[in-house]
């Protein structure tokens, strides 16, 4: 069986300047892979890459997904196919509801419309489990919200869009305790159902870790893989920090 995610020799360049140097990454079903790296590595260089932003330039090397090149394929195109990324700064859209987004990202993913109560009791269920305020279903999509409401909205879309992979990109960014422990909690609630999930969780710090145990620790440093071991290496990281592997 093929990986669910595979990544082979990745270059890429954004504004002409090469960020990422030959990545090579495997992700398999079920797995959560943790990516940590200091500031200007590259760790959100590649979360973007991988769901084909178009400002990151893919220049050698391939994405695979399921065991299909998708370099070329547009975010659209991933997204539908099973491809998740939570956005470490969510984007606010004005005059779009959380309902009507999720209602639309929902159709695109399933190849199908949904009606607007099945949406919504899905959505009020998650809601529930993530400590969400309802009234947030018809606000606009992410308008005044603090930044642990942003990150909560993420793994809400999670919950309902269903995919086969997610790429989170620094979630637990601007969290206190209680929202990571909230969003932490939320993600293993969807593994729990989507037990064959794949995550690749982009992070600087190890209190996630600590809530959301990974089964593979990777370190990037100015873009390339330093590391890869399990658990311990997070614990490692917080004792010595990212020198050793500067050096």
């Amino acid at each position: 069986m093929a990986p669910l995610l595979e990544v082979s020799d990745l270059h890429v360049a954004v504004d002409g300047a090469e960020i990422l140097r030959g990545v090579d990454l495997v992700v398999g079903e079920g797995q959560v892979h943790a990516l940590m790296g200091p500031n200007g590595s590259g760790k959100s260089t590649l979360a973007n890459t991988l769901l084909g932003n178009p400002a990151y330039r893919v220049t050698s090397g391939t994405v695979r997904f399921r065991g299909e090149d998708v370099t070329t394929w547009s975010p659209d195109v991933r997204a539908k196919a099973g491809m998740f990324l939570a956005f470490q700064y969510p984007e606010e859209i004005s005059g779009v509801s959380v309902t009507q987004f999720l209602r639309q990202a929902m159709a695109a993913r399933a190849g199908e419309e949904r009606s607007v109560l099945e949406v919504r009791m899905a959505m009020q269920d998650w809601m529930g489990r993530l400590g969400m305020d309802p009234a947030f279903a018809e606000r606009y999509l992410n308008e005044g919200f603090s930044g642990g409401e942003k990150k909560r909205n993420e793994i809400l879309q999670m919950a309902l869009l269903e995919p086969d992979v997610a790429v989170l990109d620094e979630t637990d960014s601007g969290l206190d305790i209680d929202a990571l422990a909230v969003v932490a909690a939320g993600v293993e609630a969807v593994r729990g159902e989507r037990p064959a999930l794949g995550v690749l969780l982009v992070t600087h710090y190890t209190k996630i870790l600590e809530l959301l145990r990974p089964d593979v620790v990777h370190v990037l440093v100015d873009g390339r893989l330093v590391a890869s071991g399990g658990p311990e290496l997070a614990d490692r990281l917080e004792r010595e920090g990212y020198e050793p592997w500067r050096r």
